[in-house]
């Protein structure tokens, strides 16, 4: 009974240090450097409040050995480079989809050529030096996000012979864009791919 009755004070007095120390801190707007932010006023100090964001949080991994460690550290590292072509793509993909879908195939055809000509000039030089695995995990991050094999996505846009050429490119590169991803395949690929979540920056 004692025991009990002074874990009871205890949170009592608990609580009630708790309301006494919020009753006196207050928010307010601060000008620091020339930026104004907002910052949490209490008698003993000043926080400064800052909104971060919206962040992917992935449990703590667990590896056979160092070697599956060191893999997973490369796709990291890999996936963080390729991780802003990724988002490019997937926007440039959802919005030919949208844009083109009232007009004829001859419109359309004139409007994918056009688009292309112009994603050559920015973007070929950077992706011409990726690597194999990084080329591998660009595709991953596209097809996870948009649920659709790479070979399905080219061939929409450049048709059928165009598909086939990169199928069999991708072939001799040691992945098969026909099959698209497929989660369980290579769990390491399956945690980077959970770890970068394109979808946080299309909500």
């Amino acid at each position: 009974m004692k025991k009990e009755l002074s874990i009871l004070c205890c949170l009592l007095f608990i609580s009630g240090w708790i309301s006494a120390q919020t009753s006196k801190e207050r928010i307010e707007q601060i000008e620091l450097d020339g930026v104004v932010v907002s910052a949490l006023i209490t008698e003993q100090d000043t926080i400064m409040i800052v909104d971060l964001g919206e962040v992917s949080v992935s449990s703590p991994q667990r590896f056979k050995d160092d070697a599956e460690r060191k893999r997973y550290r490369k796709y990291r590292y890999y996936a963080n480079k390729v991780y802003p072509y990724a988002v490019e793509a997937i926007k440039i993909f959802r919005e030919v989809d949208h844009v083109t879908k009232t007009m004829s195939k001859r419109k359309r055809k004139k409007h994918i050529k056009r688009l292309n000509k112009q994603l050559k000039k920015e973007f070929k030089a950077p992706l011409k030096n990726l690597t194999k695995t990084q080329g591998k995990i660009l595709i991953k991050m596209i097809e996870k996000e948009l649920n659709t094999p790479f070979y399905d996505l080219v061939k929409s846009l450049r048709g059928g012979f165009t598909a086939a050429y990169w199928n069999q490119l991708g072939k001799l590169n040691g992945y098969r864009l026909k099959e698209g991803h497929i989660p369980g395949q290579d769990p390491l690929m399956d945690m980077v791919l959970h770890d970068f979540n394109i979808s946080h920056d299309f909500n």
